[in-house]
């Protein structure tokens, strides 16, 4: 039987749906207030290839990946300021027009 250690620091990729652009910029910038610097942000393209969310944010959903820099495997699931980032951010996805 082996020990286990704590994981090796990672690479943060996180992938966004949004209804629009606006709600795409809103989470970039939550994401970097909470995580820091961003050192890759990708192209915007639509996110076509299922209807499952169009109920929750309407038929041109968008898509955009970016990456977290020096981002750490982190069991706790903290900011860069230490807070907790699921419940600091629970009401982040609550823009747009679904919830304004």
């Amino acid at each position: 039987m082996w020990k286990l250690k704590e994981p090796r620091p990672v690479k943060l990729i996180i992938g966004i749906l949004a209804a629009d652009r606006q709600c795409l910029h809103e989470a970039v910038d939550l994401l970097t207030d909470k995580l820091g610097r961003l050192d890759f942000t990708s192209n915007v393209w639509p996110f076509n290839k299922t209807d499952y969310y169009t109920g929750q944010t309407g038929p041109n959903i968008l898509r955009q990946f970016v990456t977290g820099k020096n981002q750490a495997y982190n069991k706790q699931a903290r900011t860069k300021n230490g807070e907790d980032f699921r419940a600091s951010s629970a009401q982040a996805g609550k823009s747009g027009p679904r919830y304004n």
